[in-house]
């Protein structure tokens, strides 16, 4: 008994049609995937460049949130703050944010050490979690009080030496995939060049101060 191996030509036309739109596809998809590359690096050169030059007068936070924008484009997540401690209160405080409840986030504190952020904020080190609702240091509180739904969650320390300065964080990728460690290490490279720079600045704004009042006719 033979078998017919043959295969029709109309079957081969679909199947040429079929890889030339899913080579289409592809190339597309990796066109988009190189300029958010380029966007997070022009970001990060940008940041790099600012920090050799910060004085009393920079716009540092206008610059972390464009960097957290490109970072969150290329993560692939259209959810992402930076939240700084408050070490007087002893709450973090969310300074930046991305996303459906962007503008009603901004400035809202949480207890340092209180959910994922305060944790991480608190212990100084990076966690991937995929699902939260399976993790004991989930806080609901902040889905709760503005109607979010956080399903997965990547948060990293913003440390400069011993010193930790805030977290930033992404949350749930847009394709509803994990985050990986790719993904962190690209928030960890931005979190250490937003701690250099919001060190410099903090060191720009105290030097402009005591300048002044060492010469008050400076300021007057």
């Amino acid at each position: 008994m033979e078998l017919n191996m043959g295969t029709s030509p109309l079957n081969s036309q679909r199947f040429v049609q079929q890889e030339n739109k899913r080579l289409h596809q592809e190339n597309a998809d990796l066109r988009q995937e190189v300029e958010m590359l380029r966007g997070i690096l022009d970001a990060l050169r940008a940041l790099e460049e600012v920090s050799l030059h910060i004085d009393a007068r920079t716009n540092i936070l206008s610059l972390l949130d464009r960097i957290l924008e490109a970072a969150l484009a290329v993560i692939g997540s259209n959810d992402g703050s930076l939240l700084l401690i408050d070490n007087d209160k002893g709450e973090l405080v969310f300074v930046l944010v991305h996303g459906s409840v962007g503008e009603k986030l901004v400035n809202h504190r949480i207890p340092l050490g209180q959910g994922i952020a305060g944790w991480v904020a608190k212990n100084g080190r990076a966690v991937i979690i995929p699902n939260v609702r399976a993790d004991p240091r989930f806080s609901t509180a902040v889905d709760r009080d503005f109607g979010f739904n956080t399903r997965s969650l990547l948060c990293v320390p913003i440390t400069l030496g011993n010193r930790t300065m805030g977290v930033l964080q992404a949350v749930n990728k847009s394709d509803g995939e994990e985050f990986n460690r790719a993904d962190l290490n690209l928030l960890g490279v931005v979190a250490q060049l937003a701690a250099t720079a919001l060190a410099k600045a903090e060191d720009a704004i105290q030097a402009e101060e005591s300048k002044e009042q060492n010469n008050p006719e400076v300021s007057a």
